[in-house]
């Protein structure tokens, strides 16, 4: 790993299309997520502390704790990285003049496509087992412990609850529409580990998946999604949530039309990584709360 825990939380964006987006997804868990950026405020933010020397041995403690091979939370930061670590041609500059102002959708027709069903089903449970790993590497627990990760998503707030819900949002209803959930479970069932094989994602963060090969691994991912299913129905239908809605909020800082949504999953996909952003936040909190349980 290049970067330390407290560079990549000192580097964290404070604006910009990613925290444009979650901030409009704010309609789903209100006051849920602050944008907290920072390893010394990330530090005072958890714990409340204000002594100085506190705060010091806290953030060692948590660099400590992140430099340890032996725990999980390297691999876990690895996961929410290499998850999100799409196609970024579009580029920073041109986006960097639009900050402040809508983008419109139209300009960037061209340059993104919108991904098959098929794909975007792949891409969702993906994202969904990397969550699931990533939470069992933090907490010290068996990869498989999809028990667990279910039990606990319900306790989910903060920046791990809004990932959730961008991951419903975004990587669910506006790609693969209001029926995501069942289109995402008989789309895995007709996934054969071949074509799993070809998803660069998968490629990238197989050795971390249980199962013994690659049809195991499939599995595993049918077994993940198929678990929570209840969680996002629930989430869903809590907040009457639509295609149409989630894109409705997102038009503070996009424009987009209502029959061209396949183009704004493929403009989100590009143009964001929530996970990676999200997900070192979580790191930070987790890390400086255990730093602080063994001080």
């Amino acid at each position: 790993m290049s970067k330390s825990i407290f560079e990549l939380v000192d580097q964290l964006p404070t604006s910009g299309l990613t925290i444009s987006m979650l901030n409009s997804l704010d309609f789903v868990a209100p006051g849920q997520w602050q944008n907290t950026v920072g390893f010394v405020n990330t530090i005072k933010t958890v714990t409340g502390e204000t002594d100085e020397d506190l705060i010091q041995q806290i953030g060692e403690r948590a660099i400590y704790l992140f430099n340890d091979k032996s725990q999980g939370y390297q691999t876990a930061l690895w996961l929410y990285q290499t998850v999100d670590s799409t196609d970024k041609a579009l580029g920073a500059a041109a986006l960097a003049n639009k900050v402040g102002e809508k983008i419109p959708l139209l300009g960037f027709l061209n340059s993104v496509t919108p991904k098959p069903d098929k794909a975007q089903t792949i891409d969702l449970t993906l994202k969904l087992v990397a969550e699931l790993v990533a939470f069992c590497q933090i907490n010290g627990i068996p990869g498989d412990s999809i028990g667990d990760f279910v039990a606990s998503l319900g306790e989910y707030s903060g920046e791990s609850l809004i990932r959730m819900v961008a991951l419903v949002c975004v990587d669910g209803l506006i790609p693969l529409g209001p029926d995501f959930i069942s289109k995402a479970i008989s789309g895995l069932n007709q996934t054969n580990p071949q074509e799993l094989e070809k998803n660069s994602t998968f490629q990238n963060i197989k050795d971390v998946i249980p199962g013994n090969n690659s049809a195991g691994k499939l599995n595993f991912i049918g077994e993940s999604f198929d678990s929570v299913k209840g969680w996002m129905s629930g989430l869903v239908d809590a907040n009457n949530l639509t295609p149409q809605k989630v894109a409705h909020n997102l038009q503070g800082f996009v424009e987009i039309a209502d029959d061209k949504l396949d183009y704004l999953a493929a403009f989100l996909d590009v143009a964001t990584n929530y996970y990676e952003h999200t997900g070192t936040q979580t790191l930070a909190r987790r890390l400086i709360e255990r730093a602080v349980a063994e001080i």
